[in-house]
């Protein structure tokens, strides 16, 4: 009876060890998403400029995209939690999307290679975005999973695991259907 008894507890704590390493392997792969959306909004950050530069000498009198391109660019990089950067690199995306519709008025612009360069990398860095983003929303899955799902919420309350990490939500604009009509009158 006392082997069956040692073998019993010994699975017992194999399982606990192993629903353990399964939650820290899913916070680690959480913070591993967010660092990569980190690293494709930092290379946004370091081609705006760039771009802000080509377009600036075609562009004299649209100094008003350029500003609010600029200041939420500033505020995406200096957002302190996850809400607050999704918030704000919401915000940039939309600004981003209102500069490339302005620089379609502006021919010259269209052709200078290093503005298309720019706006080719742009494209790069946005696809990169959203993959990162996808890849993000799947581990907050994951994890959340972990810690509403028995036994492991158990053994997430006692290593004080919280959810703290929200999804990744487009704004309520993105979500609208676009109109392409609008765009050939």
């Amino acid at each position: 009876m006392s082997v069956l008894w040692y073998c019993l507890a010994g699975g017992l704590l194999l399982a606990l060890y192993l629903v353990y390493v399964s939650l820290i392997k899913k916070k680690n792969n959480l913070k591993e998403a967010a660092a990569g959306i980190d690293v494709q909004l930092k290379k946004r950050y370091d081609l705006i400029p760039n771009l802000l530069k080509s377009a600036a000498k075609f562009m004299e009198h649209e100094r008003d995209v350029f500003m609010k391109v600029t200041e939420l660019r500033e505020k995406a990089m200096s957002a302190e939690n996850f809400a607050d950067k999704f918030k704000a690199d919401n915000m940039l995306s939309e600004a981003m999307k209102q500069f490339k519709l302005t620089a379609e008025n502006y021919p010259e612009l269209k052709s200078d290679a290093t503005m298309i360069a720019a706006m080719q990398g742009m494209s790069d860095v946005e696809e990169h975005i959203a993959a990162s983003r996808r890849f993000y929303n799947s581990a907050v899955k994951d994890y959340k999973n972990a810690l509403e799902i028995f036994p492991s919420s158990l053994i997430a309350a006692m290593m004080g695991l919280k959810d703290e990490y929200p999804f990744f939500e487009a704004e309520e604009e993105a979500k609208v259907a676009i109109n392409v009509g609008d765009y050939f009158k």
